[in-house]
């Protein structure tokens, strides 16, 4: 794999509470000059990021529900819809935590269906398309829970599934912290779940070439990450 294939999978990323117009262009340049897949931002700065990369060939993608889930489907399918409509091309929602941890998997899909209607419906109005991935938070998941996740996704029409926001913080029984980002043995799990017909994104804690490549032998097909750079300028291949 080439430098400027493995850069047609990143999400160039910025999802800090604190980012600037200054670092958001920065960003947004970075993913013209590298030719990333797209940046993904928060939904305040969407419109401002498409402006930018008009006609570069680097997609906007932002965020909903993010990084709980804990909002309504309803507020997250309005966010999802706004976002498309000021110009994001991708969204990635945060599923319903809390309902996949107590089994109820209906709750999921449904919520999960409300994104993916409203974004594709929204894109529709625009005279374009969108891809919905669809945020798992593997780190708060039993590896059933992360299968009937990634079914739920699946059933209800999303076109990716991926790994994590993160900003989780999960803790063990003693309160010791636990990793909460992209594990290859989740995307793993994510891939044969969902077969090829769907996309599969790591994301969180992917700070190297050496992960990304892991993360891709795996099963990803994407990759979020805030160091796109330095894994493409480190890429052999």
């Amino acid at each position: 794999m080439t430098k400027e294939e493995i850069a047609k999978m990143i999400d160039h990323t910025l999802l800090a509470a604190t980012a600037t117009r200054a670092q958001i262009q920065k960003l947004c340049g970075e993913a013209k000059r590298y030719g990333f897949a797209s940046v993904c931002v928060n939904p305040v700065w969407v419109k401002w990021a498409a402006s930018e990369l008009k006609a570069s060939g680097t997609a906007v993608c932002t965020v909903i529900g993010f990084p709980l889930g804990a909002e309504t489907s309803a507020g997250k399918a309005f966010c999802a819809r706004q976002a498309v409509l000021d110009g994001a091309d991708e969204v990635d929602m945060v599923i319903n935590i809390g309902a996949a941890k107590q089994g109820d998997f209906g709750a999921v899909q449904e919520d999960i269906a409300a994104v993916v209607q409203a974004a594709k419906a929204a894109a529709a109005e625009k005279g374009k398309s969108a891809l919905v991935k669809v945020i798992v938070e593997t780190c708060y998941l039993t590896d059933q829970e992360i299968e009937a996740a990634c079914v739920s996704a699946k059933n209800a029409g999303a076109d990716f599934v991926k790994t994590s926001t993160g900003f989780g913080t999960p803790k063990d029984a003693d309160g010791k912290p636990l990793p909460n980002g992209a594990q290859v043995r989740h995307v793993e799990i994510m891939r044969k779940t969902v077969g090829l017909q769907m996309g599969v994104k790591a994301s969180g804690g992917i700070r190297d070439a050496q992960t990304a490549r892991a993360l891709v032998a795996a099963g990803a097909n994407r990759l979020g990450c805030s160091a796109g750079v330095q894994i493409v300028e480190c890429w052999e291949g």
